[in-house]
């Protein structure tokens, strides 16, 4: 089976599968500028650390900041509940950029690996570092692909497109999404 692998967003073309590229996607009716900022935001018990890590100066410190929250700062459920955000998260991602969307589409079957450098617990969990791994983002990144295959499948491959209204603080009025609906 072909393997596709990525890990940093500024990878050429894969880099946009990783959570730090830099497109912004709606979710729960607010704007994030990543994947990983709209995945994030969930996982805060309280406003003012949801605001602290929003307010990360790039993607990968929101990320290191996430991953460092005192046990009382995180939900009491988000080890049950993070893989179907994430999951979530990466179907807004997918739906809401047609050029994203057809990246992903793009590899078939291949199977999808975050390949981590740096051995550690997070980076085993969402990816693979040497080949070891759950690879979680990998997973869930198939899994949208199939749906994503499937819905064009019962559509005939007929596009809709839709506008929507920008909100939170960097509302810009509305923009056109094409998606598979």
């Amino acid at each position: 089976m072909k393997e596709i692998r990525f890990y940093r967003a500024n990878e050429k073309p894969y880099g946009a599968f990783s959570n730090l590229y830099r497109r912004e996607i709606e979710f729960e009716g607010a704007i994030y500028p990543t994947t990983e900022h709209a995945y994030q935001a969930g996982k805060a018990r309280k406003d003012s650390v949801r605001e602290w890590l929003m307010n990360a100066p790039s993607p990968a410190l929101l990320a290191m900041a996430a991953h460092g929250l005192y046990s009382w700062d995180i939900q009491s459920n988000w080890s049950k509940v993070k893989y179907e955000r994430m999951k979530q998260v990466l179907r807004a991602k997918f739906t809401q950029h047609e050029d994203l969307r057809e990246l992903l589409l793009s590899t078939g079957e291949a199977r999808l690996v975050e390949a981590a450098t740096v051995d550690n617990l997070v980076n085993r969990t969402w990816g693979e570092v040497n080949g070891k791994g759950k690879n979680m983002l990998g997973v869930l990144l198939m899994e949208v692909r199939s749906e994503l295959k499937e819905a064009l499948i019962a559509k005939g491959g007929k596009r809709t497109t839709t506008k929507r209204r920008a909100v939170g603080s960097k509302a810009r009025g509305t923009e056109t999404i094409s998606a598979v609906r």
